[in-house]
């Protein structure tokens, strides 16, 4: 394998406001109004050398788009093997739900397990690089064991927040990496409380989902392998489990990139968000036409991952939905629990109950007619069944 090109970031950018940011120092969120940022590249630059025909020689990881990625120069001593995940095409699951064309992006296979693979490094490269010993992170579960793991190849002291309630085996697989772990009695937004309050007090860097500039850069590869592995074309709809969105937002700012860079036209895909019907504060602003969304109130599902009742990037998810014309839905536990033994029983795809979801929403979505059979899909599975098992006997 050779190396890459060397990364192309150039600044960070207001998502909201525009107001530029220095990317050679630590940034949080837009020091005019608050939102999030976003890296920049030169992309006619990244363009002469980010080709595909020229992959074949590269790693098969998400580093391999180095020159559109924070602190790529550091990937050998930051990377676990994120990336690069299977893009399975279902054609029994295909034929039972009437869809010529539906794949599933399956990424279990991870570091941890997860996606959240992909944005740690990510973040965990660019925080190297500036210098951070320390960073704070709450989660619902699967970011906190990659921040455990990432930070222990890093050489970073990963400090983690996250609910009481989260499945044993992410609990022990945060404190067998050496994870500095507190449960707290309530969900992710306790979480980030307290997680806030020991950065401010002990220095710590906040790496909470889309407060810093680079978690998004990461997943963003999930749309790039897209493109890569459907031959330079993208699907025509992408139904994603959505709680902090970053997922989906990253690939929504991945195609834009790929747009730029001359290597897809102006279509896209529709982006569909699915949540758990006891946790869906994006699907009532989608359906109230809002451009925030309000906190769900006791939020409750049997998939910790989408369980996350206030957003921070809530306008940005928003806005992907309706630039895309897509939607929002939401969906039954018992109906992720269906899903769970469908991708199982049908594809042997041993899907976490976040990634089910995306199956149950498509089936929502076939019914009232938004979407057609007709149409290439892409359900994306975030993580493995195998870090609950408590829903395999239901399942």
């Amino acid at each position: 394998m050779i190396e890459p090109p060397p990364s192309t970031l150039t600044h960070l950018e207001c998502s909201i406001c525009g107001t530029q940011h220095s990317a050679e120092e630590l940034q949080t969120v837009c020091r005019e109004c608050g939102r999030a940022l976003f890296a920049r590249y030169d992309l006619e630059r990244a363009k002469r050398t980010l080709t595909r025909e020229g992959f074949g020689a590269r790693s098969a990881t998400m580093w391999r788009y180095a020159e559109v990625l924070p602190a790529s120069e550091l990937a050998a001593s930051v990377s676990l093997g994120e990336g690069m995940t299977p893009l399975l095409w279902t054609p029994r699951l295909g034929a039972d739900l009437g869809c010529r064309a539906l794949w599933v992006k399956d990424e279990g296979g991870n570091p941890t397990g997860s996606f959240k693979a992909r944005g740690i490094a990510a973040a965990m490269a660019m925080a190297k690089r500036l210098g951070v010993t320390e960073v704070g992170m709450p989660t619902a579960g699967n970011a906190g064991s990659a921040a455990a793991a990432y930070g222990a190849r890093s050489g970073i002291i990963a400090h983690i927040a996250m609910p009481q309630d989260t499945p044993p085996a992410i609990v022990s697989e945060i404190r067998q990496f050496g994870g500095e772990l507190q449960l707290v009695d309530g969900l992710i937004d306790e979480a980030g409380r307290l997680i806030a309050e020991g950065s401010r007090r002990h220095g710590w860097f906040e790496m909470a989902t889309l407060k810093e500039p680079y978690r998004v850069e990461g997943k963003k590869t999930m749309g790039y392998e897209l493109w890569e592995q459907l031959d330079g074309e993208l699907p025509e709809a992408i139904l994603y489990p959505t709680g902090g969105g970053t997922g989906l937002i990253g690939m929504w700012k991945a195609f834009a990139e790929l747009e730029q860079m001359g290597l897809v036209g102006s279509e896209r895909p529709r982006m569909f968000a699915v949540q758990a019907k006891g946790c869906a504060p994006i699907v009532q602003a989608w359906l109230a036409g809002a451009e925030r969304a309000e906190p769900w109130p006791d939020a409750a599902t049997i998939a910790p991952g989408i369980r996350v009742p206030a957003p921070f990037a809530d306008d940005l998810i928003l806005r992907a939905l309706r630039e895309s014309s897509g939607a929002a839905v939401a969906v039954s536990d018992d109906a992720i629990v269906q899903a769970m033994r469908q991708l199982a029983r049908l594809e042997g795809v041993d899907a976490c109950p976040e990634g089910a979801a995306t199956l149950a929403g498509l089936e929502l979505l076939l019914s009232d007619g938004v979407l057609s059979g007709d149409e290439r899909i892409v359900l994306f599975n975030t993580g493995s069944g195998l870090k609950h098992p408590e829903l395999r006997a239901r399942a």
